[in-house]
């Protein structure tokens, strides 16, 4: 099967992207906070500061790794110092070896840097936590080594399993940190009903009342440049360009979504069991999603109809009020570049 891969995430040591890895007790959670915060543009949970450079999930004991979440971000929209207040909300950074019902040396807390001017603004966040409450703060603060990144059922495990167990409150993020996927003010609706009468036959038809293009009819099912692709009625962000594949199904197909951006139903139509997708912001239909995606992108594949699409092209991001979206997008419109000089 032919796709195209996710946008490596850059070295952590050669990167013109800012990075620090953190460990707060279950990685689940810490990355799912992370996830949604503005100017993260990578996650990707992993064990760190371990006595060996290779472990397992279920090593970590013998291997003393904490769990914990690498995080690339962009400086000039979030800085160390704000990251570290965030995550200072999740944790308890008095308790040792433990957060919430995790108990271990594994869910440690602990941050772990690249530089040292990055310790330097850590040191001195926790002194000035310990001097207000007077109690000593039990955040190991350490250079990084020995990273490993988790295996791939790790990786955005709350995306895949919305119901799954995480310790913290993900929704207790400030409104003013909030990707604007993610923002708790609610777009007016009123005129979706207007957008609704708008659009072509096919898209009512797919969007409406759960239908279904024909295979290999939309245009999208073989675009790759770099963009958004957003909910054809509200405009809602679902997918970036980075995690599109060609799956040879006939129709656009996705390795994941942008986060919160869709719900899941069970459908038992035709016969057959399946999960439907459908948008967050509207509730309208997109598509399926099946487990055989490329397993170096996660494993599932977002089956989704050109007709409840609209492609917004990376160019374009800005003039149409998706500017927001631009640093996530950037890393896989240089690869293109690149890759476009490089044939050329």
């Amino acid at each position: 099967m032919l796709h195209r891969s996710i946008v490596p995430k850059p070295d952590f040591k050669n990167s013109e992207w800012s990075s620090i890895v953190l460990a707060g007790g279950c990685f689940w959670g810490v990355e799912a906070w992370f996830k949604r915060i503005r100017g993260v543009l990578e996650t990707e949970c992993g064990y760190a500061n371990g006595k060996t450079d290779q472990t397992t999930y279920r090593k970590l004991a013998s291997t003393d790794h904490s769990e914990a979440v690498a995080i690339w971000y962009d400086p000039i929209i979030l800085s160390l110092d704000d990251l570290l207040d965030l995550f200072l909300q999740i944790i308890d950074p008095y308790s040792l070896n433990r957060q919430g019902n995790d108990v271990g040396r594994q869910y440690r807390t602990g941050i772990y840097y690249l530089n040292e001017e990055d310790r330097d603004i850590a040191l001195a966040k926790l002194a000035a936590l310990e001097t207000f409450s007077d109690r000593t703060v039990a955040v190991e603060v350490e250079p990084l080594k020995n990273y490993v990144k988790a295996e791939e059922d790790h990786q955005d495990y709350l995306t895949k399993n919305p119901r799954g167990y995480c310790h913290i409150d993900i929704n207790a993020i400030p409104e003013e940190w909030l990707k604007p996927v993610f923002s708790k003010v609610t777009q007016e609706s009123s005129n979706w009903q207007d957008r609704e009468a708008e659009q072509p036959d096919l898209t009512r038809h797919v969007m409406l009342n759960s239908g279904t293009e024909r295979p290999f009819s939309s245009p999208l099912d073989q675009e790759f440049a770099p963009g958004l692709y957003v909910d054809r009625i509200t405009g809602a962000p679902l997918f970036l360009s980075a995690t599109k594949f060609s799956a040879g199904c006939g129709w656009p197909s996705f390795a994941l979504p942008i986060d919160d951006s869709v719900t899941y139903h069970e459908d038992l139509s035709h016969g057959r069991h399946r999960i439907e997708v459908r948008s967050k912001q509207g509730d309208y239909h997109l598509g399926h999603v099946f487990n055989d995606g490329p397993a170096d992108m996660g494993g599932l594949r977002y089956c989704i109809n050109g007709a409840a699409l609209e492609f917004i092209p990376y160019e374009e991001l800005a003039d149409k009020g998706y500017e927001d979206y631009i640093p996530l997008i950037k890393p896989y419109y240089d690869l293109m570049q690149s890759l476009s000089s490089e044939e050329k």
